[in-house]
């Protein structure tokens, strides 16, 4: 399985060698937050007992309980297991363990495929606290949880879109979940999520295709799945407070011929100029960066860079940027300022302008 570095800097405990970010804002959602939708999350007399038992030693003895409920032939006491489930894995990370140990995985993925919305939201959210420990990613994924996610993304409300979304971010942290995630056709409904979801699932959405795009495989389908035009026109709305996370993720994709040729098609370089020209100092960053990965093989993409105007920018920019700015600014330059010749594979190809 070929996997890609991307850019460098320190994300969910990655390091990244290609692009150093020095701000301390984040760029992605770290999908930590555990979200109701349209449902309340429990009543206060139930958030008391759960927060007794949680801090007491009869707290295993509630887990085990709340797991046979899970199965049992009343749906109220599913409904009520599943979410105290779910507040107990969100409020103390040991309870992760216990729960997982309890036997609550499998019976909480059934839920996943519920046509009760309720139940559904639960048992997504659920599966996403357990995630957070670690050592429950491969139990999650090997108890079949990735396919109902991937369904529960396709069909989900709002919030259990967005749950789902970070489940699956969770699980590909585990790196051969990543090209299992991709072909149960998680790639196109998160690109639908990107373009469609509102802000929370765009962000959510973004991270996780992130995750997921440093496998070449799956930078493939999201180009198919025509990501470059929610990842332009997102990058274009400074009011969106996506161009930074979009940035980063078409960073990752340009690796590949096919995402490079899209980006263009879709018009995406006089958008990355403009960043340049007026973007924050790690969105030129990162805009800098694609651009060289876009012309560094192309003369036909140099050529349209430097008639877009790019020259005045990056030489502000190779003054004025970070170091890693000025210098990616001054190969860009000295290679738009060359003249080159010989075979163009990409002058070849139909680009539309």
């Amino acid at each position: 399985m070929a996997t890609e570095s991307a850019v460098n800097y320190t994300y969910m405990g990655r390091s990244f060698n290609d692009l150093s970010i020095n701000d301390d804002s984040t760029a992605f959602s770290d999908c930590k937050s555990d979200r109701s939708g349209e449902f309340p999350t429990a009543s206060s007399q139930s958030r008391r007992l759960l927060l007794a038992c949680a801090n007491s030693e009869n707290s295993d003895d509630l887990i085990r309980q709340l797991v046979s409920d899970l199965d049992s032939c009343s749906i109220d006491e599913q409904k009520q297991a599943a979410l105290e489930l779910r507040l107990l894995a969100k409020n103390k990370p040991e309870n992760r363990i216990k729960i997982a140990k309890a036997g609550a995985i499998r019976p909480l993925i059934s839920l996943i495929s519920s046509s009760d919305p309720y139940l559904q939201e639960n048992g997504v959210t659920a599966i996403l606290n357990l995630s957070l420990f670690d050592e429950n990613k491969e139990l999650i994924a090997s108890s079949g949880a990735i396919k109902p996610l991937v369904r529960a993304l396709r069909t989900g409300t709002a919030t259990v879109k967005e749950n789902a979304a970070c489940a699956l971010l969770r699980l590909s942290q585990v790196e051969e979940n990543k090209v299992a995630i991709g072909r149960s056709g998680a790639i196109p409904l998160l690109v639908n999520l990107l373009e469609n979801g509102g802000i929370r699932g765009k962000k959510d959405a973004s991270t996780a295709l992130y995750s997921l795009c440093t496998v070449k495989e799956n930078k493939i389908r999201a180009v198919e799945a025509e990501i470059m035009r929610p990842l332009v026109e997102l990058m274009a709305d400074f009011g969106s407070n996506m161009v930074d996370k979009s940035a980063f993720v078409m960073s990752v994709l340009v690796s590949v011929p096919e995402a490079k040729t899209a980006l263009v098609e879709e018009g995406g370089i006089p958008v990355l100029v403009e960043i340049i020209e007026v973007g924050s100092q790690r969105q030129k960053e990162i805009a800098v960066a694609i651009l060289l990965q876009i012309c560094e093989d192309s003369v036909l993409f140099g050529a349209m860079v430097a008639r877009e105007g790019a020259i005045p920018p990056l030489v502000a920019l190779s003054q004025s940027g970070t170091n890693r700015a000025k210098q990616k600014a001054e190969t860009l330059i000295e290679l738009l300022r060359q003249p080159r010749s010989g075979n163009d594979a990409a002058s070849r190809s139909d680009v539309s302008v």
